[in-house]
């Protein structure tokens, strides 16, 4: 059951009221510089229990660098997982030309609060925009390449992929989940994938315009938001951060997203709770279908 805070800000990010009359103006004095050329990227993911989904993401760029764009590839994780950190390691070890690998530790307990590395990244980062992401996101050859093309002089707030290709929900035992002993360069090959059309720049697909993201955060005017959990917390901060800038996103193109969905959520603790979701991910397949 949610909380009341929960509850609170889920009403308040619904657009009851503007964000404004709560939070005051964040980019009253932000105006986003219309940037141009080989722009800087900056792509944020979280990983916890996921790191066989997280090779196939740091893969994706392993095997198809980008040519147009320089990419700093952020990740946070916990010490306490070791199958992540021996995935990042191995990854380390991988040059890729414009690309730099960026690990960030935190305790698993913020590391739980997905906005916590968001806020730290949105702040300290010195790319023109920044993509929030996750861990189970691959870019296919071209993708980044494009995306380069489709920001330039561009001084939205919030951009998203006006398509993206989704798996069906993939049960535990397919082999694309398989979790390996020995991380290694994976490909998505012999996968089947279905377009889908968001919209409006959902969790994984908000990509900021960097003087925003060094203006406002991510969702760290909410104290909500920015406390330890003690396990994976549903991500709803996503729309709170919409509300909070005042921009549900503008799709641009962006070919050659892909997406790898899974039935189950290892990150979320086993119960009632992981039933529960799961019935409504299905039925969300269902509807999209």
């Amino acid at each position: 059951m949610a909380s009341l805070p929960l509850l609170l800000h889920r009403v308040l990010a619904s657009g009851l009221i503007p964000a404004r009359w709560v939070y005051g103006d964040l980019l009253r004095d932000v105006k986003p510089a219309a940037r141009t050329g080989r722009l800087h990227l900056e792509i944020v993911s979280h990983c916890w229990g996921y790191a066989h989904l997280q090779a196939y993401q740091l893969s994706s760029l392993v095997r198809h660098p980008p040519a147009d764009i320089d990419v700093t590839m952020t990740v946070f994780h916990a010490e306490e997982d070791e199958v992540t950190r021996d995935t990042l390691a191995f990854f380390e070890t991988q040059s890729v030309p414009g690309v730099r690998w960026n690990w960030q530790r935190l305790s698993k307990q913020a590391l739980f609060r997905r906005a916590i590395g968001r806020h730290q990244a949105a702040l300290a980062t010195r790319a023109d925009w920044i993509w929030f992401t996750d861990c189970d996101l691959w870019f296919d050859p071209g993708c980044l390449d494009a995306l380069n093309a489709a920001l330039q002089g561009r001084q939205d707030r919030l951009v998203y992929p006006s398509q993206e290709m989704l798996t069906e929900l993939l049960p535990d035992d397919h082999p694309a989940l398989v979790k390996e002993d020995i991380p290694r360069v994976k490909s998505i090959e012999g996968m089947t994938f279905q377009p889908y059309h968001p919209s409006r720049a959902t969790g994984p697909l908000q990509i900021v315009h960097g003087d925003v993201a060094r203006a406002a955060g991510y969702c760290g005017q909410t104290r909500y938001f920015m406390q330890p959990v003690e396990r994976w917390a549903k991500t709803y901060e996503d729309r709170t951060f919409r509300w909070l800038i005042n921009d549900q996103g503008t799709a641009i193109d962006v070919p050659g997203v892909h997406r790898i969905r899974h039935q189950s959520k290892g990150r979320y603790r086993a119960g009632l709770d992981a039933k529960v979701r799961l019935q409504i991910r299905k039925a969300t397949e269902a509807r999209r279908t």
